[in-house]
């Protein structure tokens, strides 16, 4: 299993860290833009596989996508992070011109490579490599829901003052900070719905705190988030490469599903050896229609400043 990871800043490194450490994979290749960043931070992570017990080899490069022909997986993290104050729609003119290159030149190597895209607004970046390379529904995915639902399941941990692994829960819709569904009435503790340890009040909360994750990191460190999210992406390569058939919400182009068409948003998806392997229809209650219909009209709306 050979991995790429376009972007060898603070999530790229991340990701190829957490893939590394899970020693699923055969090679790393992290590449990046900038003269020596990429070279850098592989011999730095390779100086750590005596130390964290590891065989995988990681490799940079400074722009040659030569060396990550016949990738399985490709993740795209390239792009400029948030700042305070942005928002992730704010990103799309730049990114989606880094975005189609990045994309275009992963394919011309490795025709039959599978896309993670985490590149922001992830929906949107999405739904542009959908449209422009020509890639099989399942073989791109969006990383977002991943990522949101783990940031839920921290804030229920929180406020059910218990250990995470007891916690299960998804969001779903765009990842934004307006368009994040947190399912509230279907998280668990071991089985029992949340609803029976905190009240609607408590609830409401870690579905706000939830939606404003990136943001509230954004504020703290001054730029986006990276642990978490390469955490995410490492989850959704492993699935992939391991065959895993595991549930993630993640970005996925929609055609009738949930009602909704000629988009990326965030739904339940198999993730397995063939990527996107299905798409999960979970049964929402009205409000909840009424909250993924709202957050694909936002998406729509970000599409559609996409030159494409």
């Amino acid at each position: 299993m050979k991995v790429t990871i376009v972007g060898a800043g603070a999530v790229g490194a991340s990701c190829a860290e957490y893939v590394a450490i899970k020693d699923f994979a055969s090679e790393v290749v992290i590449l990046d833009i900038k003269d020596g960043l990429a070279e850098g931070k592989a011999m730095d992570l390779m100086q750590t596989a005596s130390l964290n017990g590891f065989d995988t080899k990681i490799k940079g490069t400074t722009n040659d996508y030569s060396t990550t022909a016949n990738s399985d997986v490709a993740v795209i993290t390239s792009g400029i992070p948030r700042k305070p104050g942005m928002t992730r729609e704010e990103l799309i003119g730049i990114n989606a011109g880094i975005v189609k290159e990045v994309s275009a030149n992963l394919i011309k190597h490795s025709p039959n490579v599978t896309i993670i895209v985490v590149s922001n607004p992830m929906d949107t970046m999405t739904y542009l490599v959908h449209k422009t390379t020509g890639l099989p529904k399942n073989k791109i995915i969006g990383m977002g829901g991943a990522l949101d639902s783990a940031r839920f399941k921290y804030r229920l941990s929180e406020a059910l003052d218990c250990p995470t692994s007891d916690v299960d829960g998804m969001v779903i819709g765009g990842h934004s900070d307006t368009g994040m569904v947190p399912l509230t009435r279907l998280a668990t503790r071991n089985s029992v719905p949340v609803s029976a340890f905190l009240s609607e009040e408590r609830l409401n909360k870690v579905s706000e705190d939830t939606k404003v994750g990136g943001a509230t990191l954004t504020k703290l460190l001054g730029t986006s988030a990276w642990y978490a999210p390469g955490a995410a992406v490492s989850g959704l390569v492993q699935a992939i490469a391991c065959d895993q058939k595991k549930m993630f919400p993640c970005s996925a182009m929609l055609e009738g599903e949930y009602g909704l068409n000629d988009l990326c948003i965030g739904v339940p998806a198999i993730i397995g050896k063939d990527g996107l392997e299905k798409i999960v229809e979970i049964e929402l209650d009205d409000k909840e229609k009424a909250k993924i219909k709202e957050s694909a009209e936002g998406v729509k709306k970000t599409n559609g400043l996409l030159e494409l």
